[in-house]
């Protein structure tokens, strides 16, 4: 349920752009409507129009999201932190310079601010973030924590290059489909370090 309201907002990103494409004129009518007085300009080309407004509905799930967050008196850790400035900063600029650019550079960003966060975390505090978070729950040898650390950096840049390679080399509806479906990568991954984890794990006595 948590991975679900972590990604609430890449979903409403997905299911407004996917209708907006296929409903263009409805979705210029929209942007018209609601965006024009953000937009320098004033008026877009009517191509753009599903992106923005995917972009200004996902800015308004995160901030619902957040808002949510608060209310409750949740903590709110450092990374979605990052999520939330990255995603209404990238997504605000998307709309104002109607740009799609910014909104395609805005998961490369997130995940290269957690890559640099995880290594300088390491590196310069000498603190290993996934043994702060999960050391209560198994104990592992120290360099297995820094290789486990190590990995996660390793993911969290591949992806964010792999995200500017499709978010520039196909067309913008083929960009939005892997940025959903990409999500599943993280999913993949840590069962594939589970089962790297579980010859270092104490069998239970």
């Amino acid at each position: 349920m948590k991975f679900l309201f972590d990604i609430f907002p890449v979903i409403l990103f997905f299911i407004s752009f996917k209708l907006g494409e296929r409903n263009l004129e409805f979705a210029q009518s929209l942007v018209d409507q609601y965006l024009s007085g953000l937009i320098s300009g004033g008026k877009p080309t009517a191509d753009l129009a599903p992106i923005l407004l995917a972009t200004a509905i996902a800015i308004i799930g995160s901030v619902l999201q957040f808002g949510y967050l608060v209310i409750r008196r949740k903590k709110i850790d450092a990374l979605l932190w990052i999520s939330f400035v990255v995603i209404v900063g990238f997504g605000s600029a998307t709309i104002y310079f109607h740009s799609e650019t910014f909104i395609k550079w805005k998961p490369t960003v997130i995940y290269w601010c957690y890559a640099v966060a995880f290594l300088f975390a390491q590196f310069l505090f000498k603190k290993n973030l996934l043994r702060a978070t999960m050391g209560t729950q198994i104990t592992l040898p120290d360099d297995v924590w820094s290789k486990l650390s190590l990995a996660w950096i390793a993911y969290f840049f591949v992806m964010g290059i792999v995200n500017l390679y499709v978010a520039f080399s196909f067309p913008t509806t083929t960009w939005v489909s892997f940025k959903l479906y990409s999500i599943a990568a993280l999913p993949v991954f840590i069962v594939v370090q589970g089962l790297f984890l579980s010859k270092y794990m104490e069998e239970p006595t």
